[in-house]
């Protein structure tokens, strides 16, 4: 290991190293999991809520494992050949199409299903009908199905914002310091998913402005932390945001067309439209806290 490295936003050096191996040493029968928690809390490692930091934990671990400079416990979820794997589950739901004028149906209704049985069938639509698939998603995220007259028609994810975002930080007025000191109180759209068998017009965004609604309550219930400002980033290169557009979203610009992978940045070229939405009328005042 070089003699320094930052990974996730921690310097790590000898003595952090030193302090791992101890950990993992004394929790090596209880797993990864419990490993990242002990370091947490022995580093007072914790997000604004106070929910421990395990998630950017165990990346650092990972990132040091990968590196050779320490060994970790077999993963819980891992075959022989080391690789993680994911158990397959079948849900049953109807997958009639849903056509129609919006106006006809009777009821939107959604389910936040973070940390119940439905979650996993939040998992399994977005994975095979989402063209990114499943996402990775570090730090807090809510997930939410959505039903049509009881039918599920939709799929929609909010997680932790995007750390460094050029135009949202210059829209809301932010230097770097204070977006450090309230980035927890924005939210990012990080799926969202019509199924393929709807085909209600104007369905997308009737469902992004009912989502919102009830999304502040259940972020503030969930996380015990209030949200101003929702975002998101459009491939324009697949969609025109038509439907952020329809719903009252602000388009402020463009990503730099970089991405981060643990405290880096790295170049891709695939730029995006940013747009946001206020979750309150004096969103700016709240955001420089």
């Amino acid at each position: 290991m070089a003699k320094y490295q930052i990974i996730r936003g921690r310097h790590i050096g000898p003595d952090e190293l030193a302090t791992i191996k101890e950990f993992v040493s004394l929790y090596w029968h209880k797993g990864r999991t419990e490993i990242s928690k002990a370091l947490c809390r022995h580093w007072e490692w914790k997000q604004p809520n106070g929910w421990l930091k395990e998630r950017a934990c165990r990346d650092v671990l990972l990132k040091l494992h990968r590196q050779g400079d320490i060994e970790l416990p077999p993963g819980k979820h891992c075959g022989s050949s080391g690789k993680k794997y994911v158990q397959s589950q079948k849900f049953l739901f109807e997958t009639c199409p849903v056509e129609g004028p919006v106006s006809q149906f009777r009821s939107l209704t959604f389910s936040m299903v973070r940390k119940t049985s439905n979650e996993k069938l939040w998992d399994q639509l977005v994975h095979q009908h989402h063209y990114l698939g499943q996402p990775l998603i570090v730090g807090s995220y809510l997930k939410y199905l959505a039903y049509l007259d009881g039918q599920i028609v939709a799929c929609l994810g909010w997680g932790s914002a995007a750390w460094k975002v050029a135009s949202r930080d210059e829209f809301i007025g932010w230097d770097q310091d204070t977006r450090k000191q309230n980035l927890h109180h924005v939210v990012n759209n990080v799926r969202f998913l019509v199924l393929p068998w709807v085909r209600v017009p104007h369905l997308a965004s009737k469902l992004l402005a009912a989502n919102i609604k009830v999304l502040k309550q259940d972020w503030l219930d969930f996380y015990n932390v209030p949200v101003w400002l929702a975002e998101t980033f459009v491939d324009t290169s697949r969609f025109q945001g038509t439907c952020y557009k329809a719903a009252n979203w602000i388009h402020v610009g463009s990503t730099a067309g970089s991405g981060k992978r643990g405290a880096s940045y790295y170049y891709h070229a695939n730029s995006k439209a940013v747009f946001v939405y206020p979750l309150h009328k004096s969103f700016r005042e709240r955001l420089h806290g």
